[in-house]
């Protein structure tokens, strides 16, 4: 398994769901992440910081066997008014028209009008850490979103805004004006142990207060793609697409984990549902409110785990260790003479047991500490000292939201209809124009509608037959803030207004 610190997240495994409420009826890959039911109140006070307590009320009533009755329903009467709705508008797309008036009927087609943009909401679940107003999410829950509001168990609704995020590990915390609300008390999820009763709590299907019941099915499980850290606890209480940032909570009613992913084949419940463990998430939900962001060490290197086939051929007996792989110019490492093939056996002075035990150690690290590894390579060991710095933003991939661009059709890759494009898109061999092969998430021209697959014909009324005459526009148009594109899909015609983002 390769681990990097600081260079590049290793590809998922596990795809986070959507969460909005489209997953209906979609049949999705075999490892879908981000249905997560269960975040949770964390208890915080105003003046008193982080509450650490159980409320008397949460435990004086469970003392009794959970197995009798009304024991879990105690449970769930105590922690659900502390669980929220979390909707958000979104722009989306339907590639049938989704439900768009048809004034002048079918037109003699099967397939309905061409897809144009629709503002829809969206549904996930929170949990209230405080009592004026800060919860916690995921942050695949908010990340896409805007116009988040929040929905209380009591239906009151209150505009929220993002105060801090962290994709690593998959949590946000947003804010809404709000007084003396319900929190839930903070667990130990180190407590926990396979087989013990949780129940999970959130809105599945914007099905607001949903609660299940299950056991902890399995500890520390990671690997999977998610998040670049994962200890997640594994459970058996049903979760469906909207419980994400949902409550996990133990027989005391407390917090001891939020949900973040399920695995399934068809994108709904099937018994495997992961939640971040109240271990994890406390200290980072901590640092985003104080901070706004979350700040990790660095040492500028990627490093993979050592097997017990590689092993031998660095001079090794056993399989500890991080074997590094990328060292970045210029950063800490480099600084300090570690180079690619070489194997850090030792981390202040501690035994390496592989690459993510590491990672862990390395970005927990003060920034400015100076710290002192433990090198081997071909049986030749020595010691260096590197200085930790904070770790610079992850870069975004090709397919994530894009910043400002100037050009309404910047984002946009154009092909020739071709015999691949013909097969690929299902076009008209005899048809003209340049073919939208990709889009960048985020453009001006995918909010505006357009999608890959659809053949561009027109751009501000001039004809265009190939991706050369598109070319040729593109640069006439450069200095336009808003472009008229004639589009021609499924055989239908469309007028998409592209304006610069």
């Amino acid at each position: 398994m390769r681990m990097n610190m600081g260079i590049k997240k290793r590809e998922a495994k596990v795809r986070h769901l959507p969460w909005t409420l489209r997953l209906f009826g979609v049949a999705l890959a075999t490892w879908v992440g981000c249905a997560g039911g269960l975040a949770v109140s964390i208890g915080m006070d105003r003046n008193a910081g982080w509450a650490g307590e159980r409320s008397e009320s949460a435990v004086e009533q469970k003392e009794q066997k959970t197995s009798e009755p009304g024991g879990f329903a105690v449970i769930a009467q105590a922690v659900t008014p502390a669980v929220v709705n979390i909707t958000a508008i979104i722009d989306i797309y339907d590639p049938k028209g989704g439900g768009v008036p048809q004034p002048f009927g079918d037109f003699g087609g099967s397939q309905g009008p061409p897809a144009i943009p629709k503002r829809q909401r969206g549904s996930g679940s929170g949990v209230i850490l405080s009592s004026d107003g800060y919860i916690v999410t995921n942050n695949h829950v908010v990340a896409e979103s805007r116009d988040l509001v929040v929905i209380l168990p009591d239906s009151r609704e209150f505009p929220a805004k993002v105060v801090g995020a962290d994709p690593e590990t998959d949590l946000a915390v947003i804010k809404i004006q709000a007084e003396d609300l319900p929190v839930i008390p903070w667990g130990n999820s180190a407590s926990l142990a396979v087989g013990q009763y949780v129940l999970a709590i959130g809105n599945p299907f914007g099905l607001n207060s949903t609660v299940t019941l299950g056991i902890v099915s399995a500890l520390d499980r990671g690997g999977m793609g998610l998040a670049r850290f994962e200890d997640f606890i594994q459970t058996d209480a049903a979760i469906n697409p909207g419980n994400s940032g949902g409550a996990l909570v133990n027989i005391h009613g407390e917090l001891v984990g939020i949900n973040t992913a399920i695995a399934s084949q068809s994108g709904g419940y099937q018994g495997v549902g992961f939640a971040v463990p109240s271990s994890l998430a406390k200290p980072v939900l901590d640092e985003l409110i104080q901070k706004g962001k979350i700040v990790r060490g660095y040492l500028g290197l990627g490093a993979q785990e050592m097997t017990s086939e590689l092993a031998p051929w660095f001079g090794l007996k056993g399989s500890d260790g991080a074997l590094v792989t990328d060292v970045v110019p210029g950063g800490p490492a480099d600084k300090a003479g570690i180079h690619r093939g070489e194997v850090i056996l030792q981390y202040q002075g501690k035994n390496v047991k592989d690459g993510q035990m590491l990672l862990e150690q390395v970005t927990r690290a003060p920034i400015g500490q100076q710290v002192e590894l433990g090198l081997v390579e071909n049986g030749k060991t020595r010691k260096v000292h590197a200085t930790i710095r904070e770790q610079p933003p992850m870069p975004q991939s090709r397919r994530t939201r894009t910043t400002r661009m100037e050009h309404p059709l910047a984002g946009v890759e154009a092909a020739d209809v071709d015999e691949a494009a013909i097969q690929e898109y299902g076009l008209n061999p005899l048809a003209k124009g340049a073919v939208v092969s990709f889009l960048e998430e985020g453009c001006a021209a995918e909010l505006a509608g357009i999608m890959e697959g659809d053949l561009i014909i027109e751009l501000n009324k001039h004809p265009v037959q190939s991706v050369s005459e598109y070319s040729s526009w593109y640069q006439r148009l450069k200095k336009e803030k808003t472009v008229l594109v004639v589009l021609l899909r499924a055989s239908r015609h469309l007028y998409v207004l592209v304006k610069s983002s």
